[in-house]
């Protein structure tokens, strides 16, 4: 069977979407852990998060030697609260979200999170003190629900790259459900996976797909 986990596109991305999520504000990341504001500038918000993620990569000896588990605790402690998870698995999913039953949702919501941590894992091992990135100044409504920030990674050697986050604006304030690296979006490049898995195999054949890789 064709493997939908790693098309060429997340072969040669996967590291960099990473980073992109993890890697707001290097260069402030030896700093104490920062407050985050939900209700804030969508800016400072991003900054904050990552900031805070990237200190306890930093300071984790196991997320550097790959430990899946570290890498969860961190991204359950640090990123999780700010993402909406179900909103990029339902995007990702597409018209297939509706027909499946809610008990399907959920282990599909399951499943993905353990491929995007999976997939992104090795990204985590090569945060380095050099990386550094730059927020670009908010061009959006500042009182729109719905917003993209941009941004710049710089990494030692390597080109810089350009990361953009979609947040929205929920009851608990700003939810990260979207990112993209190099102007391809995370939600639009699975939608085709997912599609074309459900279509030959339905919900359960991707959701068993999703968690046989994750083993």
């Amino acid at each position: 069977m064709k493997s939908i986990l790693f098309p060429a596109f997340l072969r040669s991305t996967s590291c960099l979407l990473a980073v992109g999520l993890l890697g707001v504000g290097l260069a402030g990341a030896a700093c104490a852990e920062d407050a985050v504001n939900p209700n804030g500038a969508p800016s400072a918000f991003i900054q904050a998060v990552g900031n805070n993620a990237l200190n306890a990569i930093k300071q984790s000896t196991q997320v550097k030697k790959g430990d899946l588990n570290a890498i969860n605790q961190i991204v359950d402690q640090y990123v999780l609260p700010y993402v909406n998870l179900e909103k990029t698995t339902r995007l990702s999913a597409g018209r297939y979200w509706r027909q499946a039953t809610a008990t399907q949702q959920q282990a599909l919501v399951r499943a993905f999170k353990g491929t995007l941590i999976r997939t992104y894992s090795g990204a985590f091992t090569k945060v380095t003190p050099e990386s550094t990135l730059t927020i670009a100044p908010f061009r959006g409504d500042p009182k729109a629900d719905d917003v993209v920030v941009r941004s710049t990674l710089t990494q030692g050697n390597a080109p810089s790259i350009g990361v953009g986050y979609r947040l929205e604006k929920s009851p608990q304030g700003w939810k990260i459900y979207d990112l993209n690296v190099e102007g391809i979006w995370l939600i639009q490049n699975y939608r085709n996976q997912f599609a074309d898995q459900i279509a030959r195999n339905g919900i359960d054949g991707l959701i068993k797909a999703l968690n046989q890789h994750n083993q």
